[in-house]
C-alpha cells in the first residue's frame, strides 16, 4: 500500500522480497545502527574499541530483526532462544574479527582513510553475516 508520496512502507517490502532481500533491506538499517553508533563513539573511543561498542549493539538489533522478518523464525522456547541467540553471536564473532582485522590492515598497515575503509569492511562483513545465517542460524526455519 503506498502512502501518498508513492513510497511503500517497509513492512510491505519486507513482506514481499525474499529471504536475501529482506536481508538486505534489514543489513542496510543494521549496518546504519552500526555507524550511528560507530562515529560518535570513535571521537572519544580509539576506533577498534569503538568499533566493538557499535558491534554490539548493531548485532542485538540484527538478531531481533533477522528472526522475525528475515528468516521468519517464530519457534519460542528458552532453550532454542539460547542456541540460536548463541550461534548468532558466534557468527558475528567471526565477521567482528574479520572486521578489525581489515580495519587494522588497511588503516594502520596501508594508510587508509577511516570511513572509506570502514565502508568497504561493511560490505565483506554483510556477506559473511548472510552466509552464516542463512546455512547455520535459521537454516531449518525458512
Amino acid at each position: 500500500m503506498a502512502d501518498r508520496s508513492g513510497s511503500r512502507p517497509i513492512g510491505a517490502l519486507l513482506k514481499e522480497h525474499s529471504a536475501a532481500g529482506r536481508y538486505l533491506l534489514i543489513g542496510g538499517l543494521t549496518t546504519l545502527v552500526n555507524f550511528a553508533l560507530y562515529f560518535p563513539l570513535s571521537r572519544c573511543l580509539h576506533y577498534l574499541a569503538a568499533n566493538v561498542l557499535a558491534w554490539v549493539g548493531a548485532v542485538a538489533f540484527a538478531y531481533l530483526t533477522n528472526r522475525a522478518y528475515v528468516f521468519r523464525d517464530h519457534r519460542r522456547g528458552a532453550k532454542h532462544l539460547l542456541r540460536q541467540g548463541g550461534l548468532f553471536a558466534a557468527g558475528r564473532l567471526f565477521s567482528l574479527g574479520a572486521e578489525e582485522g581489515l580495519l587494522l590492515l588497511f588503516i594502520e598497515g596501508l594508510g587508509a582513510g577511516e570511513g572509506l575503509t570502514k565502508l568497504l569492511a561493511a560490505g565483506v562483513v554483510t556477506v559473511l553475516n548472510y552466509r552464516f545465517s542463512k546455512y547455520w542460524v535459521f537454516r531449518k526455519a525458512e
